[in-house]
């Protein structure tokens, strides 16, 4: 009989990032030294809880609004996604983000995919949530 829990996801996984150009980044070009940002799993606490803070926000501005469907003030979307993301992400691999200055952990995080001009990245980060292969268990990663 297959026992289907060998499958279960890791709770992080690395995720290599790329450019502006599409090609995956290397610190000082060194190809053993992977730019990454490692981030909770969507079977993680932390994912659940980012989950339930966007409900949470969805429907306090249907009841708001009227119980209407209303997309968020102009400015407020890139601000929430910054913190959902800082809010499941566990370090940043070889490189740094100097305009946070002396910042730390989620306070760093928040700065850096605050960055309109590194909007791809929190783009990169966010699409690779929605695919859990991503997060395979270690025993079965490639």
């Amino acid at each position: 009989m297959f026992d289907i829990s060998t499958l279960a996801v890791a709770d992080t996984a690395p995720i290599h990032l790329k450019g502006p150009d599409g090609e995956y980044l290397f610190a000082n070009g060194d190809p053993e030294k992977p730019v990454r940002i490692v981030i909770y799993s969507p079977g993680s606490k932390q994912f659940a809880a980012v989950e339930a803070r966007q409900t949470a926000r969805m429907i306090k501005r249907m009841n708001d609004n009227d119980s209407k469907m209303v997309a968020p003030a102009p400015g407020q979307f890139a601000t929430e996604q910054a913190e959902d993301l800082a809010s499941i992400t566990v370090a940043l691999e070889n490189f740094t983000y100097s305009p946070a200055g002396d910042k730390q952990g989620q306070e760093l995080f928040f700065a850096f995919y605050s960055d309109p001009k590194l909007g791809y990245i929190a783009q990169q980060v966010a699409k690779s949530l929605r695919d859990w292969g991503n997060f395979r268990p270690a025993s079965n990663a490639g």
